[in-house]
């Protein structure tokens, strides 16, 4: 393994290290207006979501690692402190990527990549019209955190309105992450769609997991079974009864399986179909 300290790595290095490190990151798509009116459109990733009650996000503006200077974006919070931060999903990343172009102070972004100004309700940044959620925002604080190259500037917003398109929603009215298709950011030039990385993971926190730590050492030890399989083993709250593992266990495939490595194999496809508790049957037969 290979390791680096921050002071012995040039400002360059440290921040493609960490952008590749913490990654995905998901995209603040940043509206503001500067002092006399002109709007401006910038996406950020260094963003997320801090708090619900109050609701703050907070993005970073960052001092160019190249020359040290500042971004429109972070003026124009400074002089009229307030923002739209709208979702990017896949349908517009090429235009997203295009407004991030350093186009000349006082150039409209939205223009440049072609995307609809919308008029906000609460403040007076526009919207994105074609994202599908927008966040009102008023800036409630600028946190600098250096003066140097590649210093951040946290920029945290509290949400006053938060528009949804109806696109996006499921019957429940929730928010259908499939239908909303985020794009995310990677390092370098990459980038994630996240539609096509999803995982459904049970939380915990909604049941009491017997835990990795109960379950048998064979098991435990198994070299078929990895961490995550383990994992969705120790996240159950009672293990199947005696009748419903002879119940399972009945059909001829299953009574053919007789080695410890055939078992933990049927039960380790069983796991990556997500039947957490036919893998159980199987592995207590």
């Amino acid at each position: 393994m290979t390791s680096f300290v921050p002071k012995d790595c040039t400002v360059q290095q440290m921040q493609a290290l960490l952008s590749s490190a913490v990654a995905p990151r998901p995209i603040a798509f940043a509206s503001t207006i500067d002092a006399e009116g002109n709007p401006n459109l910038s996406p950020f990733s260094f963003y997320n979501i801090f708090s619900s009650n109050p609701p703050i996000l907070i993005f970073s503006p960052a001092r160019r690692v190249r020359d040290n200077t500042t971004k429109h974006t972070l003026q124009n919070v400074q002089d009229v402190p307030e923002v739209v931060i709208n979702v990017v999903h896949y349908a517009m990343i090429q235009q997203m990527s295009l407004s991030s172009t350093e186009y000349a102070k006082g150039v409209n972004e939205f223009d440049k990549s072609g995307l609809t100004m919308l008029k906000s309700e609460l403040v007076q940044p526009f919207r994105v019209a074609e994202s599908p959620i927008q966040m009102e925002c008023k800036v409630i604080e600028i946190k600098p955190l250096g003066q140097d190259k590649g210093a951040g500037n946290l920029v945290i917003c509290k949400v006053l309105k938060l528009h949804v398109s109806d696109e996006v929603l499921n019957i429940k009215g929730e928010i259908d992450q499939e239908k909303l298709d985020l794009v995310a950011r990677g390092g370098g030039s990459y980038y994630i769609r996240a539609k096509d990385g999803f995982l459904e993971i049970p939380k915990p926190l909604r049941r009491l997991g017997i835990g990795i730590d109960a379950l048998p050492e064979e098991l435990r030890n198994s070299t078929i079974l990895t961490g995550n399989d383990l994992g969705l083993l120790g996240n159950v709250e009672l293990l199947p009864t005696q009748n419903e593992i002879d119940d399972f266990c009945k059909n001829q495939e299953h009574k053919n399986l007789k080695t410890r490595k055939e078992l933990h194999q049927k039960a380790q496809d069983y796991l990556r179909e997500g039947q957490v508790q036919k893998a159980w049957c199987i592995l207590l037969k």
